[in-house]
């Protein structure tokens, strides 16, 4: 369980719940998130690395990215999530379909033991300042489809869950916290080889999950970047970093296609 909760520590982008922007202090040590430019002669789409909760104690939206996203007529998200949301999750048929959602909760609680919230992730940062600049916010997927993605994940058949004691608890809380806050400082950073061995780990360990959640979808979105290019305009598109990192990245998927991106900070 705490291996899994912790490969899906990944997939907390577009996860959670809408939250208010937090303010950056000009204060905060700087960080330098990686973010990739693709373009022809009439567009310009920036590719920008996202990592869904933040402790709020670094200054990202700055330098390359800021200038950026002033530059683009419009933001795309991986999906448009309602302010307000409720998960619901049901077993039957002798699987657990609810699995993914626990472990992602693991998660989620661990990073917020270390001041990880939501409101502080980038993409609700960006999301609120387009609104607040009047740019157009669209999404990659549907929110219902994000949703349905879970229905496509291969079931596990229901087994007793080896019960932990409040000391086994906490050494997997306490896990989880370390590896939500070193992949933070590598996203700070611009540093994708964490992601990438998290990745290969998933990909090695539940290949079924990995094509449905990363793949599938990275490929798809390549596809709508590629035709987006053949439309004039500046969009600054922003999805979780595990999709731009690896052998399965959007980045790869446009190659692909015959389409080039670089990085530019």
């Amino acid at each position: 369980m705490r291996k899994r909760a912790i490969a899906f520590a990944l997939t907390v982008a577009g996860l959670t719940s809408g939250a208010s922007a937090a303010s950056i202090p000009a204060a905060l040590p700087d960080a330098d998130p990686a973010i990739w430019v693709i373009n022809d002669h009439d567009t310009t789409i920036y590719l920008f690395g996202t990592f869904h909760a933040l402790d709020g104690r670094s200054a990202w939206f700055n330098d390359e990215i800021r200038t950026a996203f002033a530059a683009s007529d419009e933001l795309v998200l991986e999906t448009v999530i309602p302010e307000r949301i409720a998960f619901a999750a049901k077993a039957s048929d002798g699987s657990d379909p609810a699995s993914f959602l626990a472990a992602t909760r693991m998660a989620m609680v661990a990073g917020r033991a270390r001041g990880m919230q939501a409101g502080n992730g980038a993409d609700h940062v960006l999301r609120h300042a387009a609104e607040y600049w009047g740019k157009p916010v669209g999404g990659l997927e549907s929110f219902t489809a994000q949703l349905g993605m879970f229905d496509r994940l291969p079931a596990q058949p229901l087994r007793a869950a080896p019960a932990m004691n409040p000391a086994q608890v906490r050494a997997t809380m306490n896990d989880l916290s370390l590896v939500m806050g070193e992949m933070q400082s590598a996203w700070n950073r611009g540093d994708w080889r964490l992601f990438t061995t998290m990745l290969t780990d998933m990909r090695i360990n539940s290949p079924q999950s990995y094509n449905v959640m990363f793949a599938q979808r990275n490929a798809h979105w390549a596809n709508w970047i590629a035709q987006r290019l053949q439309r004039p305009g500046t969009v600054f598109v922003a999805v979780g970093t595990g999709h731009l990192v690896g052998r399965d990245s959007v980045q790869a998927k446009l190659a692909l296609r015959g389409v080039r991106s670089a990085r530019i900070n």
